[in-house]
């Protein structure tokens, strides 16, 4: 349960934004404000951003520990996001980003209570929230850091891509195009418990796709890359990625949810983009 003695303490300011909707709208803030934050409240930042999941369940004195500050320092941060306390964000997290996760059986069942389980409605559905992604890529995408990307991952020797569980998809479609237009890659699953990390030199690149709660193998193999001095370009949901401190470029994409599922609508059309540039690239130097 929440701290609330402590959450008394703190009053809402004439300056405060305001406050964000959703956790999707506490991301995107965080996006905007963490280059301007304070050490203190930058631990915060990096705290939520890898335990977005205890927030619910968590008090503030909990998640002041966990980032290493005081209480009093978590509440400003969550002041400075436009909540008037840590309350204000916890109930948000509760009633948001609690089902964002749940099991399937519980997703099916969040479905049909909403009357989302008809193949017609649930198609609509997902094109809409598919076209909301893209919207929303085209709206944010830095082009220019994309066309970075492309350029250094070009240069590369030979490309490594990792990324599971729901990501998986993702990178496994980019090696199938990379493979098709004869680029060297090597797409690391960790099948059978088997390590490809060895094979990966300063002169090859890394591409991680990543979503939260942010696999620890694509963690694994993306540190294993950098130490051995290879570039790391991540493709994930949220700046202050666990991931992010290592990468070279951090790309974004967020996927609008249907009923807690997910489609990799955004992450998928921007690694086909890439992977065609590249195959673009190589044509053109041949």
């Amino acid at each position: 349960m929440t701290d609330a003695t402590t959450d008394t303490t703190t009053d809402t300011t004439s300056d405060t934004p305001t406050p964000p909707a959703t956790v999707a709208d506490v991301l995107a803030r965080l996006d905007h404000l963490s280059a301007t934050l304070p050490k203190r409240l930058r631990q915060c930042a990096d705290q939520l951003r890898g335990n977005l999941d205890l927030v619910a369940v968590s008090t503030v004195a909990d998640m002041a520990a966990a980032a290493d500050v005081a209480p009093s320092a978590y509440m400003r941060f969550c002041q400075a996001l436009g909540f008037r306390g840590y309350s204000d964000m916890q109930a948000l997290f509760r009633r948001d980003y609690a089902q964002q996760r749940p099991d399937y059986a519980e997703r099916l069942g969040l479905l049909r209570a909403r009357g989302q389980h008809g193949s017609a409605r649930l198609l609509a559905d997902f094109v809409e929230a598919g076209q909301q992604s893209l919207t929303a890529l085209s709206a944010h995408v830095d082009l220019a850091l994309v066309a970075h990307v492309v350029d250094r991952l070009g240069q590369a020797d030979v490309l490594h891509l990792v990324g599971t569980r729901r990501a998986y998809p993702v990178v496994s479609y980019m090696g199938y195009m990379l493979q098709k237009m004869e680029i060297p890659c090597i797409l690391h699953t960790g099948t059978a418990g088997v390590d490809f990390t060895a094979a990966i030199r300063p002169a090859d690149a890394l591409f991680a796709v990543t979503f939260a709660p942010y696999a620890p193998e694509t963690r694994r193999i993306a540190t294993a890359a950098h130490a051995a001095g290879a570039p790391v370009f991540l493709l994930t949901d949220a700046a202050d990625c666990p991931l992010a401190g290592i990468a070279t470029a951090n790309l974004i994409a967020r996927e609008v949810d249907v009923g807690a599922f997910r489609v990799p609508t955004a992450a998928m059309t921007l690694v086909t983009s890439i992977a065609v540039a590249l195959g673009g690239a190589r044509g053109a130097s041949d």
